[in-house]
């Protein structure tokens, strides 16, 4: 069974696009969780009516605590084995299902994809993120940069164990994830752009961080991994 976890803030512009480019690629008992934090907004009347017609889409109230939390509530409400991670205002592509299972049947725990990065309208303006970050495997090589883009990440459900909790204070979730699986498990590269990554000017700048850890954020996360591997907390 998958899961895929949305946590959104403010999506109405663009969730339904991503959700059916989604659904076509899942079985009948896989799912959709979509952790809505401003609830009682748009986002939820969209996804609750596309829940009213497909059953495997399931919206879910956030916390309203930021979006590590917003992350963790979806991931306490999904079911199954394989998780994958996506944003609302992404679009998947056809195939993206099928490659990254191919990466699991191989044995993997972590899989990370390429992706295209496109413009508000989806016109493709790098074709290939891995290219732009000079993606690779590593600890070491993703503590100062972030190889671990969060939308195209799918993991196994037994990394939760690992991953969980996540600090508040991490600089990036998706970052957190890949450090931990690296340690714990066996990752994957998938140098195929799996996902049209859309970056409007209004959410570039907040992209890029995504992508860069400063010199302090660096010095929390190697504090945040060295507990968890050596303490457990």
């Amino acid at each position: 069974m998958i899961s895929v976890v949305i946590a959104v803030y403010k999506g109405s512009k663009h969730i339904e696009e991503q959700i059916m480019s989604i659904l076509p690629q899942l079985k009948n008992e896989d799912e959709i969780i979509v952790s809505d934090d401003r609830p009682g907004g748009i986002t939820e009347r969209i996804v609750k009516r596309i829940a009213a017609e497909d059953s495997r889409v399931i919206w879910v109230e956030g916390k309203n605590k930021g979006s590590v939390a917003n992350i963790v509530n979806a991931l306490r409400h999904c079911k199954g084995e394989i998780i994958y991670f996506a944003q609302h205002k992404d679009v998947w592509l056809p195939d993206k299902v099928k490659r990254v299972n191919e990466a699991f049947s191989e044995g993997a725990d972590l899989v990370l994809h390429n992706a295209y990065i496109t413009d508000e309208l989806l016109n493709i303006t790098e074709y290939s993120l891995f290219e732009k970050i000079s993606a690779k495997r590593g600890v070491l090589g993703n503590i100062g940069k972030n190889s671990y883009y969060i939308p195209c990440i799918a993991i196994r459900r037994k990394m939760l164990k690992k991953i969980m909790p996540i600090p508040r204070n991490v600089p990036d979730v998706g970052q957190w994830i890949g450090l931990i699986c690296e340690i714990y498990g066996k990752v994957k590269l998938v140098d195929i752009p799996l996902i049209y990554c859309r970056v409007s000017s209004k959410n570039k700048l907040s992209f890029e961080r995504e992508l860069k850890t400063d010199a302090k954020g660096a010095g929390t996360l190697i504090k945040k991994l060295y507990k968890r591997v050596f303490f457990g907390n």
